[in-house]
């Protein structure tokens, strides 16, 4: 069995044990949401078996175990923030949208088709290049630290910009502005989307591209999926349907890019 085969398996069941716990979790607590936070803690996982069961061509390379500290602090800091606002709060409206309804109303195994069983595939794929760093000895370590460069930006754009978000939140009703649209907020309207997706984009480029060009073409679709997720599926095209319905949200839309950070455009 060759080494990618062994640790991509070796990732599916942790994958697998990821989902299932969470799904136990989620009925206990009458609540999808708490599949966002084991979404970061899910790749750390992966991430920490993928380190160990490392093929025998990748036994003397650290870049593995790089890789898992750049994943562990990704997804650590990601579960920590999501845990924070998610504790006493109900369901996200964005997954009563994906479901019909409650989970209480439409029911476990409609939760586990539609999302708990979607965001599992789509875990397992988007870590590949997680993957690759533990399957192969790197063929290009100035490319390694190339991507270490765009991870840290990504980790920037998101704790900065989840930092302002709480900040704006906790100002007292009468006193804030209807739109967060300060600080990084200015340039996108989803500064931590973007990061999230500058993140994977940095951890394909030590996994997977500095790898060689053979687990690179094979992974290069994992930061595709992690962007298409963030923008169109969970991320920020759903987000904005209720955001739209906020006083002021359209014309803070109109002059300000929704994803790649810009300069505000003149109303």
């Amino acid at each position: 069995m060759s080494d990618f085969v062994l640790v991509a398996l070796v990732a599916a069941v942790a994958v697998l044990f990821v989902m299932a716990v969470t799904t136990l979790i989620a009925d206990l607590v009458s609540r999808v949401a708490v599949v966002d936070i084991a979404w970061g803690l899910g790749f750390v996982v992966v991430a920490l078996v993928a380190a160990v069961y490392g093929g025998t061509r990748a036994d003397t390379d650290v870049r593995r175990w790089l890789v898992l500290l750049l994943v562990a602090v990704w997804g650590g800091r990601l579960a920590w923030h999501i845990r924070k606002r998610a504790v006493g709060h109900g369901e996200d409206p964005r997954y009563e949208k994906v479901l019909g309804g409650t989970l209480d109303r439409v029911g476990l195994m409609v939760a586990v088709r539609k999302v708990f069983a979607v965001q599992g595939v789509a875990m397992w794929f988007i870590s590949l290049p997680v993957v690759m760093a533990a399957a192969h000895t790197t063929r290009w370590w100035p490319v390694v630290w190339v991507g270490v460069v765009v991870w840290a930006v990504g980790v920037v754009f998101e704790a900065v910009g989840d930092a302002q978000l709480t900040a704006y939140r906790a100002i007292p009703k009468g006193q804030k502005p209807p739109v967060m649209q300060t600080g990084l907020w200015r340039f996108t309207r989803h500064p931590n989307y973007f990061g999230d997706a500058c993140v994977w984009w940095g951890l394909w480029i030590v996994g997977g591209l500095a790898s060689g060009p053979v687990p690179a073409v094979v992974s290069v679709l994992a930061p595709v999926a992690m962007t298409y997720f963030l923008l169109f599926a969970t991320g920020a095209k759903l987000l904005e349907q209720t955001m739209m319905k906020r006083p002021g949200y359209p014309e803070y839309a109109a002059r300000t890019s929704m994803f790649f950070p810009l300069p505000p455009r003149r109303a």
